[in-house]
């Protein structure tokens, strides 16, 4: 008989969160990719950030956000997943630091600490297709 504990239940629940909230955002997003990447360009545009960069990072985010989504929500691959959203948030992080957005900068702090949480009990990961994977 499988069972279960609370902590396995509150990180499957916090996983699928951050999950949800990420595919959300490239949801959103890649439907009016264009927009978007121009919506980044302006707000960079005083920043020391090369636009060429600005407008990659704008071309790829919505993707990244979209996939890492939807692998959190199902469980797959979680290490490696909420690693590279952390990566993600980093990025983030810079680049509202890069136009002195303080705000915007707590905000990622906050998504950080919840990637913490998630890679460091990441053995509590048990409502996933990685835990179903290695019981076979």
């Amino acid at each position: 008989m499988n069972t279960h504990t609370p902590k396995q239940t509150a990180y499957a629940l916090l996983r699928i969160t951050m999950g949800v909230n990420f595919l959300a955002h490239g949801l959103v997003r890649i439907p009016k990719l264009s927009g978007f990447r121009t919506w980044m360009l302006t707000t960079f545009e005083n920043s020391i950030l090369p636009s060429w960069s600005v407008y990659a990072w704008g071309s790829v985010l919505p993707f990244l956000e979209l996939i890492i989504g939807l692998l959190l929500i199902v469980g797959y691959k979680t290490y490696q997943t909420t690693i590279a959203g952390a990566l993600v948030i980093i990025t983030l992080i810079f680049g509202s630091c890069m136009i002195e957005n303080w705000d915007w900068a707590a905000t990622q702090m906050l998504y950080a600490l919840f990637f913490f949480f998630l890679i460091s009990y990441v053995e509590q990961n048990y409502f996933a297709i990685d835990h179903k994977k290695n019981r076979v």
